[in-house]
């Protein structure tokens, strides 16, 4: 099966160019799905912290098996480098580097993935994943464009203060779904800002955003703030969106 060409696992690498990015580019990895065809159009993943959910997530080999062996609709995904240095900076609403990460996410990366590839250009098709910040960014990014996201995967997400602080401030968020997990061992996990409870963070977030009106599948699991938890849990977070019988409309 390995050798025909219709089951192959393809992963392309791109500098996408930037005119918002200080550096000018930004690196960017692609997963194309068996049997690929550049007339047909599909779903689309965006990750954050890229490199990490292809080398730690296994998020192609997750894909790859879902669509081979359990007869999943072909996806595309697309993952957004970081460069870790900057993480902090790109992806919390009063870093520096905020406005322009996400205005280069929204402006610059999705005109250029979608002038590319066949990937489908609207929201319900379009899905962000991240963990720890980068599931916060994803909803930064769907709160401040909901024209072009609102279906957010979070893992162990770190809703802190200036996060919440954006749900508050939107009117009403029916429009936006969600798949959230956090590990229950997670109640104490030290970053480079300080020591924070994730479970009372996703919690005080999912009170949030369903006050507002925001559909959602919470899960509380046994689990540290790791990709050793996370990376099992991808393919039922993906099923939510693209399985077969997904938890969620399209």
């Amino acid at each position: 099966m390995s050798d025909n060409p219709l089951y192959k696992r393809t992963i392309h690498k791109h500098e996408i160019p930037s005119e918002l990015l200080p550096e000018g580019n930004r690196t960017i990895r692609v997963y194309l799905p068996p049997g690929f065809q550049q007339w047909i159009s599909y779903p689309v993943v965006y990750c954050q912290d890229g490199e990490d959910f292809f080398n730690f997530g296994r998020i192609a080999t997750h894909s790859q098996r879902l669509i081979l062996e359990e007869d999943w609709e072909p996806f595309i995904i697309v993952g957004v480098d970081v460069d870790k240095k900057l993480r902090t900076s790109e992806y919390t609403p009063d870093g520096d580097r905020f406005s322009l990460y996400t205005r280069f996410f929204a402006d610059e990366l999705i005109p250029w993935v979608e002038s590319h590839y066949p990937v489908r250009d609207v929201p319900g098709q379009r899905i962000l994943i991240g963990d720890s910040l980068g599931g916060a960014v994803s909803l930064s990014l769907a709160l401040a464009y909901p024209s072009l996201f609102n279906r957010i995967i979070s893992l162990s997400g770190a809703y802190y203060e200036t996060y919440i602080a954006q749900i508050d401030q939107a009117s009403t968020l029916d429009h936006l779904t969600l798949w959230m997990l956090v590990g229950l061992q997670e109640n104490e996990y030290t970053t480079d800002s300080g020591t924070y409870d994730f479970v009372a963070l996703n919690r005080e977030a999912v009170r949030r955003l369903e006050q507002k009106g925001a559909k959602l599948r919470y899960l509380e699991k046994d689990g540290e703030h790791k990709w050793g938890f996370w990376q099992n849990e991808i393919p039922e977070a993906l099923a939510a969106f693209l399985g077969p019988t997904p938890l969620f409309e399209s």
